[in-house]
């Protein structure tokens, strides 16, 4: 009984073995195809979305455009984001769907959307004056009523 268990368990070693020589090679060819990588090269652009307290989205923008702003520019700088885009609504929307400003930013490639780069250097060679800059942004998010971030595609209109 002992041995026709042991020849049943010998029986399923090349099974294992073979079918691991051919498992192997085919994930890391399908890990390291053109095609993966040109996806991970790829632009990756989110839009972020702000909607300010009544009143405020005049403050809010120009808060926006002297703490944050100069930041974005910077990293532009650097080449981890390709553009930046910033638009308000020409018109008011229902409360519900209001927002005040939008950003889009073009990252380089999606991982850097996701890293955890550290800012805080070039924020003390941007702002000299770092209590003003603290307090202008506590201010800034003081006075943001929602916010949120949508990552866009491209979606192609000649697809059937």
């Amino acid at each position: 009984m002992k041995s026709a268990a042991r020849s049943s368990f010998y029986w399923y070693l090349p099974l294992l073995f073979a079918t691991a020589t051919v498992a192997i090679p085919i994930h890391g060819y399908l890990r390291a195809t053109p095609a993966a990588q040109e996806v991970k090269e790829r632009p990756f652009v989110v839009e972020y979305y702000y909607k300010a307290k009544w009143g405020h989205a005049d403050e809010f923008i120009a808060l926006f455009k002297k703490n944050h702003y100069p930041l974005l520019n910077k990293e532009m700088e650097l080449g981890r984001i390709l553009k930046v885009f910033a638009v308000a609504p020409r018109y008011h929307s229902t409360e519900h769907g209001r927002w005040d400003y939008r950003t889009t930013i073009i990252f380089k490639i999606a991982e850097i959307a996701h890293d955890t780069f550290d800012s805080g250097p070039l924020l003390k060679q941007l702002f000299h004056d770092q209590e003003t800059y603290k307090r202008e942004e506590q201010h800034r998010f003081e006075i943001l009523d929602a916010h949120w971030d949508v990552p866009i595609k491209d979606v192609d209109r000649d697809a059937g």
